[in-house]
């Protein structure tokens, strides 16, 4: 099993949308790559510095990085900064968090070649994972347990593998 961090807008939807690929073992969602020490989700949307993110367990004989990072580029706009969908601020950044080198030269070649097709510097940030906390239980599964709740990612891309 690997583990990667993908900061994609609100991780509600994010979480929802990464689970329904063969190969994804688990999901959780949580506050990357800010201050180290765990923030609450208040202190998040007052500008903490942490990024939502994704922690994804994936089975590598199952799914491969690569594939992966393509379905996350599907449902995120690369270009925009501190901002998907509707959302804004420092929290929604987008980023591929790794853990190991093997992880950043697959996320490193994925990466160049979306920068290729939009033909100009990314804002999704790829570097190291430096700190993960969990979110509060509410957040986890969002969707599912509020069917109705806000996402930036159209309702028909939660659809793709089933």
């Amino acid at each position: 099993m690997k583990t990667i961090y993908l900061a994609g807008g609100c991780f509600w939807g994010v979480e929802k949308y990464l689970r329904q690929f063969e190969g994804v073992v688990a999901t959780e969602v949580g506050y990357a790559n800010g201050p180290d020490q765990a923030p609450s989700y208040q202190e998040v949307c007052e500008n903490s510095g942490h990024a939502e993110t994704v922690k994804v367990t994936y089975d590598e004989s199952r799914i491969t990085l690569t594939d992966l990072l393509n379905y996350y580029f599907m449902v995120i706009d690369p270009l925009s900064v501190n901002k998907q969908g509707h959302d804004q601020g420092i929290q929604y950044r987008t980023g591929i968090y790794y853990m190991d080198d093997d992880q950043l030269s697959e996320a490193q070649a994925v990466y160049n070649s979306e920068e290729e097709k939009a033909g100009q510097k990314l804002a999704v940030e790829l570097e190291p994972i430096r700190n993960f906390f969990t979110a509060e239980e509410y957040h986890q599964k969002y969707l599912d347990k509020n069917p109705g709740g806000y996402c930036h990612i159209p309702k028909k891309m939660f659809k793709l593998k089933k």
